[in-house]
């Protein structure tokens, strides 16, 4: 393969498309296979029941498939799955699942994965994520669509952050972040809706006066977290045709950690 750089060390038990460049010193473990249009930068390793899709650009000195960091792991047959489009820069770590949860840690598509991240096992991250430089994600993580996590974010484990949230700089995850908020401090708490980020994915003002108004009823009208569940639903079915209070209806049915506040 002439994208092979000949210092790179590749597993014969890895499937490699045609089209995959890898750079100098990078090596590449048996059980792995990459798509088409991918690049492997120099000094990479890639290790594991790792599945790596379509053009997606990593750079150096990246750990990616490794056995998770989890003291209950035993050499079990987990994986790593990444999907398309994505960019993962210098020294980020991705470890596989655990046989205690799903098995797999996954990535979505078009994933922008700052340099020094590091995403724990058991781990899912949706599509069009961003996640800015010295995040850690610890272990069994669920991040949505659309959110973007300012630099050294720090998020617990087992936490969940909905589609198009985001953090600010240095935020400390303990709870669940609902999606469309916006979310800082240590630990973090709620400031508002991601209007701006909201705005240049096309959401026009009905829809995001819908889901500000969403908002108040959840963080400023004094009711439980239970009685904002029911008036949500009760909500969907006159006001909401592009699903946008389902969408932050169904996330807090599957609250477990509470919610930031």
């Amino acid at each position: 393969m002439r994208g092979i750089h000949p210092t790179a060390i590749v597993d014969r038990g890895a499937e490699l498309d045609s089209s995959v460049e890898v750079g100098a010193y990078s090596t590449i473990g048996a059980g792995v296979r990459i798509g088409a249009g991918t690049c492997i930068g120099p000094h990479v390793v890639v290790e594991g029941r790792t599945t790596i899709g379509r053009d997606n650009r990593i750079f150096q000195f990246a750990s990616v498939g490794a056995a998770p960091q989890d003291k209950k792991y035993g050499g079990e047959p987990t994986a790593l799955e990444i999907g398309d489009g994505n960019t993962i820069r210098e020294c980020v770590t991705i470890n596989r699942g655990t046989a205690q949860d799903r098995g797999v840690t996954r990535i979505g598509n078009d994933a922008w994965i700052m340099a020094y991240v590091h995403i724990a096992h058991d781990c899912a991250l949706g599509d069009h994520v961003i996640i800015a430089n010295s995040t850690n994600l610890a272990g069994h993580v669920e991040i949505g669509d659309w959110v973007i996590l300012g630099g050294a974010t720090q998020v617990h484990q087992f936490c969940k952050i909905g589609a198009h949230a985001m953090t600010g700089v240095g935020t400390v995850v303990l709870h669940d972040v609902p999606p469309y908020v916006m979310a800082s401090g240590s630990s973090a708490a709620a400031h508002g809706i991601n209007s701006e980020g909201l705005r240049r994915r096309g959401f026009d003002a009905a829809r995001i006066s819908a889901i500000r108004s969403a908002y108040r009823l959840l963080y400023r009208s004094g009711v439980t977290l239970q009685q904002a569940r029911e008036a949500l639903r009760a909500r969907i079915a006159q006001e909401d045709a592009h699903g946008d209070l389902a969408l932050l209806a169904d996330f807090l049915d599957g609250v477990t950690r509470g919610i930031v506040r």
